[in-house]
């Protein structure tokens, strides 16, 4: 259900339902991070905020959107 409110919402391109699919998998998980080189249609700045936008309006909490080279950043960061 959230993936199809991720497309409905344009968050996600319907053309791209698989990500939608990954991003809801996360939310509905609870998952602490989503780590993706899709930069189109998952790690996009623009888009980003439109995805949390919906994850919260549909009662859960966005995981953590980034790269693998950032959350090694962040994790480094920590130590």
């Amino acid at each position: 259900m959230l993936a199809q409110k991720l497309v409905e919402a344009k968050a996600v391109p319907a053309k791209f339902k698989e990500d939608a699919l990954h991003i809801a998998i996360a939310a509905v998980g609870g998952m602490d991070y989503l780590v993706s080189w899709n930069f189109r249609h998952i790690t996009n700045a623009q888009m980003i905020p439109k995805i949390k936008k919906v994850c919260s309006d549909n009662g859960y909490v966005c995981a953590e959107i980034c790269t693998p080279q950032m959350l090694q950043e962040e994790v480094q960061d920590e130590a």
